[in-house]
């Protein structure tokens, strides 16, 4: 059966195209707003269909000699081309991409997950230095 962190996988974003990027900052002013970018398909295009996307992307956070993460965000992508007349026929396609905006107090480990309807859970990490 396995714990359910034995279920998250990950690779090179380089070469998966399941693998979240993560983009901001390596190092951030205590307590300023930051831009952070999550999103799949840099090199490889991840697709975007009916019967084959990204379902949602969550954003953690463990600052460092901390015991918990921090849950940043969960972001969900609904239109995938669904349509009356059949699949890939909508109007609308959502795009597997997200930015927010964030401002930390302490250094630490920022987490993305992103979750494929046909292979599951895909993580990466990045770590963030916060400077005063």
């Amino acid at each position: 059966m396995g714990k359910f962190g034995e279920h998250i996988k990950e690779a090179d974003w380089k070469s998966e195209k399941h693998v979240p990027v993560i983009e901001c900052p390596d190092e951030v002013k205590s307590g300023e707003v930051f831009e952070v970018k999550a999103a799949l398909g840099k090199e490889i295009a991840h697709p975007n269909t009916t019967e084959h996307h990204i379902r949602w992307i969550a954003l953690y956070f463990h600052a460092d000699g901390e015991k918990f993460n921090y849950h940043v965000g969960q972001f969900e992508f609904n239109a995938h081309g669904e349509s009356a007349e059949g699949a890939n026929s909508g109007p609308v396609y959502t795009h597997h991409t997200v930015t927010t905006g964030m401002k930390l107090a302490k250094s630490g480990t920022l987490h993305a997950v992103a979750f494929c309807n046909i292979h599951g859970l895909w993580e990466s990490s990045k770590t963030i230095k916060v400077k005063e």
